[in-house]
C-alpha cells in the first residue's frame, strides 16, 4: 500500500515572534503546495494542559515565555515528500523567507510519518 506520508513538526517559539512566525511559515507553505504537497498546516497550542497525561507544553520544551506550534505537511507518498522537500530546499525564496531568530531550530522536534490509519 502506498498511503500518504506526513511530516511532522512540534516547535516552541517565543510569544512575542509568533507573528514573524506565522509570516514565514504562510510562505513557506505556499512553496510546498507549489511543488505539490497536498496539506500544509501550522498551529498554535490553545489547549495543552490535561491532568494526568503529558503536556504538549512539556514535549516540546517550552518555556514560560514561549507558545507551542504544532504543524504537519500532507504527501502523496513518502518518494513525493523526499522529492518535494529536495526541491523546497533548494528553492532561494524560502533562504529569503527564512528570518533568524524566530524560533531555535535545535530545539524543534521533527519527524516522517507512514499513515496507519487513514478514514
Amino acid at each position: 500500500m502506498n498511503a500518504q506520508y506526513v511530516d511532522g513538526f512540534l516547535i516552541p517559539v517565543p510569544q512575542d515572534k509568533i507573528e514573524q512566525y506565522r509570516e514565514m511559515s504562510a510562505f513557506a507553505g505556499k512553496l510546498w503546495k507549489e511543488y505539490g504537497a497536498l496539506d500544509y498546516r501550522e498551529c498554535v497550542g490553545d489547549d495543552l494542559e490535561n491532568e494526568g497525561m503529558t503536556s504538549f507544553r512539556q514535549s516540546a520544551g517550552a518555556r514560560e515565555n514561549e507558545v507551542v506550534v504544532f504543524s504537519w505537511i500532507l504527501y502523496a507518498s513518502k518518494e513525493e515528500r523526499n522529492r518535494i522537500n529536495e526541491r523546497v530546499m533548494n528553492d532561494p525564496r524560502l533562504k529569503q523567507a527564512c528570518v533568524e531568530g524566530v524560533f531555535d531550530f535545535n530545539r524543534m522536534a521533527w519527524g516522517g510519518f507512514k499513515t496507519l490509519v487513514l478514514v
